[in-house]
């Protein structure tokens, strides 16, 4: 964590989210940990829940009081692909009804999966559009920007109202060949997302640290060809509005 708040502290990075990972031994020990993050980082870090449908009924229910009675919950993380399920999966359907209740967004993976056994018929980001029409009070955030459905995924933003996409995992490690291109060419896709939906204010920053480095993903942002006023709102202030930062 020390060497997390530093890299925060050299790109200028005053708070930022911490996920919970899908393969967490519990949600019990996940919760546990994201309480004493947040504590030893003195509040910069804020807890990110998670919970898996497909683990039965019994341990779905079981963290779902868990995440009902988190007092710091900041927001709930789904993992489709990774997991065999669809965002619309009705079982997830008491995880949105909690999602309005405690006014916190529910952020999905979408697009590509590290996991070589993924499925990625799961995480295309056209399948968060009928759930999104279903809680249309329940904001959600479609991560990765869908890659490589990016496409896709600025059409389900652009259509409904309470989705929000992240600039999460669109770049390599530095050290990866090509890796000046293929910054170009993300920062190109993101530009050419904001400016088609018109929606500056629907996007997020996003790292996928400790996967990439903070530095370069904040220079994604930076570089990006919109007004300095929608990127100070993607690099901060929309997160602050939709994470209720400031209450």
């Amino acid at each position: 964590m020390p060497g997390l708040l530093r890299e925060m502290d050299a790109a200028g990075i005053s708070q930022a989210l911490v996920i919970q990972l899908f393969f967490a031994p519990s949600e019990a020990a996940a919760l546990r940990e994201g309480r004493d993050v947040h504590a030893e980082s003195a509040g910069r870090l804020l807890p990110i829940g998670t919970i898996d449908p497909t683990r039965g009924d019994g341990d779905f229910a079981e963290a779902l009081g868990l995440l009902e009675r988190e007092p710091g919950l900041h927001g709930i993380k789904l993992y489709p692909g990774y997991r065999s399920f669809y965002p619309s999966d009705r079982r997830l359907d008491p995880v949105y009804e909690l999602a309005q209740r405690r006014r916190v967004p529910v952020l999905v993976h979408q697009g590509d999966t590290l996991d070589g056994l993924g499925l990625l018929k799961f995480a295309r980001p056209i399948e968060l559009d009928e759930v999104a029409g279903r809680f249309r009070q329940v904001r959600f955030v479609l991560c990765h920007l869908g890659n490589p459905w990016i496409d896709e995924a600025v059409e389900v933003v652009y259509k409904n109202p309470n989705v929000y996409a992240d600039t999460s995992g669109l770049l390599g490690a530095p050290a990866s060949p090509y890796y000046d291109r293929a910054f170009s060419n993300a920062r190109a896709q993101v530009e050419q997302a904001i400016v088609t939906s018109a929606l500056p204010e629907r996007f997020l920053f996003g790292s996928d640290w400790p996967l990439g480095a903070l530095g370069p993903a904040v220079s994604l942002v930076k570089e990006l060809g919109i007004e300095a006023k929608d990127r100070r709102a993607i690099l901060e202030e929309n997160s602050r509005a939709l994470f209720r930062l400031d209450e």
